[in-house]
């Protein structure tokens, strides 16, 4: 069965990804990055398996890395070469509890390996993964750092605005000096995700036909919670409450703070306030610097108007996100709907500095609005 699903997915992936040539792959997009950076390309394969379309970066001869949640429980993985021919990779078993796993592929014609490096966020940065619609592996425009990995956590990501879109999960986050700084791994509204590549130093030892077992029910538990949450999606806002606490406790199940997170959202959105709510506040317990995570616990505490507990969060928005809007707005109601003055006005001043067609509003509500509205039902 599994072989099966393999070969449909090969061929839904092909559909995607058309047959090309070496040069084509080399030379049909001019990459205007740093030299060393593009020639990263060529360490970088199209990948599909659970999902369709993805990237994987190659670590030695016959070893690549890729995320976890492109062959959740799947054994193998389709990898596509720049030739317009394909190869299959087995999933190399792991227990290593992040969004990364190996995949061993006999067959790989010579080429570059990208050798995993130390985070430096001194330098822009670059995403270099799969263009689904182009048919290559490509470099993307730079950006910069949001927030370096958070120190104590296993589980924190190098938080960037490198551009970066669908299939590019498993490829790349480069320094301008073309160094293998982070696995891409997700992220949305201009805030990227990476895994720092010196996780695969963890990821190898983890890793061996001993960890079957449990490599096999960490990918179920991702299969089950991205099917529930898919299905969950599918309802719009009216998910049942049944089907939200299954939606919490299959995506708590992976570990994964990105799917906790997704969960945590997709809860929010239909309503599930204190399940969302949970969900997100481990998110952030996982990785202090998630920025998307946060906001998104923000939004969760606010519509529950628990304006209050949003405080904390919010007074550490405005620190690093001090010219975004949204967090603005959210400080100055939430500052004075929670009883914290002084946040509100300081919400506000940022405001007026970043956004000033926004202030006379803004000012308005925080010296006439109305009272806090009553606490949400639960």
């Amino acid at each position: 069965m599994r072989r099966l699903r393999i070969a449909t997915l090969g061929l839904l992936a092909s559909a995607l990804w058309p047959s090309q040539t070496p040069a084509v792959h080399a030379q049909s997009i001019a990459c205007r990055a740093p030299e060393a950076v593009c020639a990263l390309r060529d360490a970088v394969f199209p990948v599909s398996s659970f999902d369709p379309v993805g990237s994987a970066v190659r670590l030695e001869k016959d070893l690549l890395v890729t995320n976890r949640h492109i062959v959740a429980d799947e054994v193998q993985a389709m990898v596509f070469l720049p030739d317009g021919s394909r190869v299959v990779g087995q999933v190399v078993p792991t227990d290593y509890p992040g969004d990364l796993v190996l995949l061993r592929v006999p067959g790989l014609p010579p080429g570059p390996v990208a050798v995993p490096a130390p985070f430096d966020d001194g330098d822009r940065l670059f995403t270099v993964g799969a263009d689904i619609g182009l048919g290559e592996v490509r470099v993307y425009p730079p950006g910069n750092l949001l927030q370096a990995p958070a120190e104590g956590t296993s589980r924190a990501r190098i938080h960037h605005t490198a551009y970066s879109q669908p299939g590019n999960s498993g490829g790349i986050l480069s320094d301008e000096a073309g160094r293998f700084v982070g696995v891409a791994t997700s992220g949305g509204t201009g805030r990227f995700e990476a895994i720092p590549s010196e996780e695969v130093v963890a990821l190898r030892a983890a890793s061996g036909p001993q960890k079957e077992a449990a490599s096999r029910g960490i990918g179920r538990n991702y299969r089950d919670c991205v099917e529930t949450l898919d299905f969950a999606r599918q309802q719009g806002r009216n998910v049942p409450a049944p089907l939200a606490e299954k939606v919490a406790a299959r995506c708590n199940a992976t570990g994964n703070r990105q799917m906790i997170g997704d969960a945590g959202r997709a809860l929010g959105q239909a309503g599930h306030f204190e399940e969302s709510i949970t969900l997100l506040s481990r998110a952030v317990a996982m990785d202090p610097h998630a920025v998307n995570a946060r906001l998104s616990l923000v939004v969760s505490l606010h519509l529950a108007r628990r304006y209050e507990d949003e405080l904390p969060h919010i007074a550490w928005l405005m620190e690093n996100l001090p010219n975004d809007a949204q967090v603005l707005r959210f400080g100055i109601q939430a500052g004075k709907w929670g009883g914290d003055e002084d946040l509100a006005r300081r919400a506000l001043a940022l405001l007026e500095r970043h956004h000033p067609q926004m202030a006379p509003v803004a000012r308005d509500f925080l010296d006439n609005g109305p009272p806090a509205p009553a606490r949400a039902p639960q």
